[in-house]
């Protein structure tokens, strides 16, 4: 069975992209988007503010996006799929970063997952 193997990014609307960044660089030492990502013992895990009139959540009310990381996103989307889950993936989605694909939960909150490249170090 394949499983998460942790948290692979959390993304959240704010009035101030940059200053958050920032802050959380500051006071928690996490590095921003563009720079060699907060690494954990269990890889790389990416904080990341977003407009707060993103559209990428889905939903205009939806303020937070959870992304976890997997090893096989083939595997994993399969048995989503098996399950009746749907999932969506879209082209533009891999690329330098990885592949990229999305669920909802039971109350419709989006869930990214997402296989680092094969040369992304996992810590």
């Amino acid at each position: 069975m394949q499983k998460v193997q942790g948290v692979g990014g959390f993304f959240f609307k704010t009035k101030d992209p940059q200053a958050m960044a920032a802050w959380y660089e500051k006071h928690l030492g996490i590095n921003p988007v563009g720079v060699t990502p907060w690494a954990t013992e269990a890889g790389y895990t990416v904080i990341s503010p977003f407009p707060e009139d993103t559209d990428y959540f889905g939903r205009d009310s939806q303020t937070w996006m959870i992304n976890f990381r997997v090893a096989d996103m083939d595997a994993m989307m399969k048995q989503l799929q098996d399950a009746g889950i749907e999932v969506e993936t879209q082209p533009d989605w891999d690329g330098d970063y990885g592949r990229f694909a999305r669920i909802h939960d039971p109350e419709g909150n989006p869930i990214e997952l997402w296989e680092p490249p094969a040369e992304t170090p996992s810590a």
